[in-house]
């Protein structure tokens, strides 16, 4: 059992919760919490811990896992949360190319997110991504880092399970999908086109702003079309996961219609 404070494992630990650089480095991060030891999967793990009190009582989930336990107090200050759950995960960085999110599809569906910065509008984004069945993500090197711990606990394990690229230029990326065939679509508020006249049936690619300045004119120009989602009141914008949301659900009805 860990039961010093100055143990490195533990300063291991608040390190890869606080800074982007050590988990960059390390190519780790840390999964906080029941579900998400459940969702990691086996061959990712690089490191399980638990409380003592978690062991106690919960001892028959850690059946087969290597694990070390730790102090009830000091892993309370291992954690990211205010009421941990007595596990955590020290996750391998899923690791992802290009050419993987389209390989296997004939119509791909895609997100492109540019400098989206609220951690938890990405992990929500990309939860959704999964449940309406994406095949690839694209980020923006100004995106919130995806393995910080606020980002981890809102995909619910969904980083585990979409693939995803963290591109050095989203308008080169644009480049190389129009090669390949996809249709880009821009959400814009100035756009005249109602999100739902198009069918998105083919290789379609969606791609979303940030979430004060929407899209750059840059990336705005290599969109096929531009869309807008219509609203009613004051309400001048949405967020950017719920517009995300609204934009891939309506592709999943063109394609479910289409069957």
């Amino acid at each position: 059992m860990i039961t010093s404070a100055e143990n490195p494992r533990i300063r291991q630990v608040i390190r890869l919760n606080t800074k982007n650089k050590e988990r960059r480095e390390k190519k780790v991060f840390v999964a906080e919490g029941r579900k998400l030891f459940l969702e990691t999967p086996p061959a990712l793990r690089e490191q399980v811990y638990v409380s003592e009190s978690f062991e106690k009582t919960e001892g028959e989930l850690l059946s087969g896992c290597c694990y070390e336990t730790v102090e009830d107090r000091l892993f309370l200050k291992m954690c990211d949360t205010q009421t941990p759950q007595g596990i955590l995960t020290i996750a391998r960085m899923p690791q992802y190319r290009r050419e993987e999110m389209l390989s296997d599809d004939s119509a791909p569906l895609l997100l492109l997110l540019e400098d989206i910065q609220d951690p938890g509008n990405l992990g929500t984004i990309l939860r959704t991504a999964e449940a309406a069945g994406v095949t690839g993500v694209f980020l923006s090197p100004r995106c919130a880092d995806l393995f910080q711990p606020k980002v981890i606990r809102s995909t619910m394990g969904s980083v585990f399970r979409v693939p995803f690229c963290v591109e050095k230029d989203l308008t080169e990326t644009a480049d190389w999908l129009h090669q390949r065939k996809v249709r880009l679509y821009a959400s814009s508020l100035a756009a005249s086109v109602p999100y739902y006249d198009h069918g998105y049936t083919e290789a379609a690619g969606f791609m979303v702003g940030n979430e004060g300045n929407g899209l750059s004119e840059e990336l705005m120009q290599k969109a096929d079309e531009r869309i807008h989602i219509p609203m009613y009141g004051k309400v001048e914008s949405l967020n950017a996961a719920v517009a995300a949301s609204i934009l891939l659900f309506e592709a999943v009805r063109s394609r479910e219609e289409r069957r």
